[in-house]
């Protein structure tokens, strides 16, 4: 993972360019391809298997969902789907779908093959269901039925009222994959995808390169590249001096203390506020951490804005709970969180009797939205031995790190580093601290963390249409999770990417997504 391919070499035949293997000081990239410098290695290229946002930046431009959000908002606009109606009792949606669209593969894309895509995820007896496992299949948890009325027509019948089902479905876990695809290469289509994207899949060389080519019969405007490469480049300072050399022409999460060396002319920076939370997940089921005056001592001996302002370098701002800012009707200005308080968190550690409790802390290497794991890691493990906490620290890799951590703590370790963005102040909670979300429930409750109220309040506001009143309901759950403390609430990062003068038309999103159908280069 942490190997850096020095030369750039995209092997491209019968309209594939041929780029000899150079020094990235010498590369001369040619200006219809673009090299994105990545954090890591994608996991799976099968939207349906994959939960990182680092594989999404590469999906969303090889597939396509029924809708999709709108350039620069979160608000949900047609895709694959026309059009759509909703029943009033908001439990039946019927969506007309584009015609003359084809997969990569050259097979039709209809209502047969939406309804094979979310039946694989969904239903355990499905025969392409062994080409899981599903980790988000939560987002369509709702969804009873799926149904093919004809086939430009497709029909889902929920359970229950689903207030984010719209905006789950313009998710990376709702786009759109080729049944025929998936059929034929079963377990292994993660590595050989087939969308109706913008781009189609030409090769992924392990630890080296991800590398898709313009769709030449894509249903819309063409993309303007003919051919993107995405290179794993796990170390920060690596990823910024290929920048710097020339090796890559958009770099994403730039560390801190990098971004000034791109303040000329040669170079254009990109930031932008989002859905955002780096936390950590406390154990609650085993250990020091499953007494709540321990993680409430856990929260208060962080120096948040400490890291914020001399790692981060203002970044990033502190965080006072699990929703983000960038959802304004449903965060809750008056939650106070847990300011730094160390004389607090030894008071509260005296009172559960773990003064100089050992403390095992999982830490990234690397990974999605994680902000400098490492540099963080090491801070919070400074300020827990202030208060007389010890914290070993335990690095791993992002794709072995996700797997210990998406597992469950257990009695493996008490905590670990975490970050997600989201696309609905639903979506975080309802996957990682409700009851029924626990590891070997398919969920992402790594904590082991459960509270029966919260459980109602979470379930009642995905019912709820009235975004007001879901407001209220998300603003009654952070006051119980802030009090609660199963998670140590970090910092809410300002995402940023870095491009030459030569690309046009970047933009970044508040999905996170990289959406590069119109870049271009000069």
């Amino acid at each position: 993972m942490t190997m850096i391919r020095s030369a750039l070499a995209s092997l491209f035949l019968a309209g594939l360019l041929v780029l000899p293997a150079l020094r990235p000081a010498d590369a001369q990239i040619p200006s219809d391809v673009l090299v994105v410098g990545q954090i890591a290695e994608p996991a799976s290229m099968d939207p349906a298997v994959s939960t990182a946002t680092n594989d999404f930046r590469i999906l969303v431009n090889l597939y396509e969902g029924l809708v999709r959000y709108k350039p620069g908002t979160l608000e949900v606009e047609p895709a694959l789907a026309e059009s759509w109606t909703i029943s009033e009792d908001g439990r039946v949606y019927e969506f007309k779908l584009r015609q003359g669209v084809t997969f990569h593969d050259g097979t039709p894309f209809d209502a047969e093959a939406v309804k094979f895509n979310f039946e694989r995820m969904l239903d355990e007896n499905h025969p392409a269901a062994g080409t899981g496992p599903f980790p988000l299949a939560f987002f369509f948890s709702a969804v009873d039925k799926v149904e093919a009325v004809d086939p430009q027509t497709v029909r889902f019948t929920l359970k229950e009222a689903f207030a984010p089902f719209l905006s789950n479905l313009a998710y990376p876990t709702g786009l759109i994959v080729s049944p025929s695809a998936v059929t034929e290469k079963g377990q292994d289509y993660a590595r050989n995808p087939v969308g109706t994207g913008p781009f189609r899949f030409v090769e992924w060389v392990g630890g080296q390169q991800v590398t898709i080519e313009r769709n030449p019969d894509y249903w819309g405007e063409p993309a303007r590249l003919q051919t993107v490469v995405f290179r794993p480049i796990a170390d920060a300072n690596t990823r910024a001096a290929e920048m710097l050399a020339g090796g890559i022409d958009v770099m994403v999460e730039v560390p801190p203390d990098a971004l000034g060396q791109f303040s000329g002319s040669d170079f254009q920076v990109h930031e932008q506020a989002g859905p955002h939370l780096w936390f950590l997940i406390l154990n609650t089921k085993e250990g020091p951490l499953k007494d709540k005056r321990v993680r409430q001592a856990v929260n208060y001996a962080i120096d948040k804005q400490a890291i914020a302002d001399n790692i981060l370098q203002g970044t990033a701002v502190p965080a006072k709970g699990p929703i983000a800012p960038a959802f304004e009707w449903a965060y809750d200005d008056a939650i106070q969180g847990y300011p730094h308080d160390p004389d607090k968190a030894k008071a509260l550690l005296a009172e559960a009797g773990a003064e100089g409790a050992k403390l095992t802390f999982y830490v990234a290497e690397s990974g999605s939205g994680m902000l400098d794991p490492v540099a963080i890691g090491t801070a919070i493990q400074a300020d827990l031995a202030k208060v007389g906490l010890k914290a070993e620290i335990q690095t791993y890799e992002w794709n072995t790190y996700l797997a210990n951590v998406n597992a469950g703590l257990g009695d493996k370790a008490d905590m670990a580093e975490m970050a997600w963005m989201t696309n609905d102040p639903d979506t975080l909670p309802y996957l990682t601290l409700r009851t029924d979300a626990l590891p070997e429930n398919g969920g992402f409750n790594s904590g082991y963390y459960s509270n029966p109220e919260l459980d109602r309040i979470l379930d009642e506001a995905r019912r709820e249409s009235d975004q007001g009143k879901r407001g209220d309901l998300y603003r009654q759950a952070q006051q119980i999770i802030v009090e609660d403390a199963p998670w140590t609430f970090i910092a809410h990062w300002q995402q940023n990417a870095v491009t030459t003068a030569a690309v046009q038309g970047f933009a970044l999103q508040p999905s996170f997504f990289l959406l590069l159908h119109d870049v271009s280069k000069q």
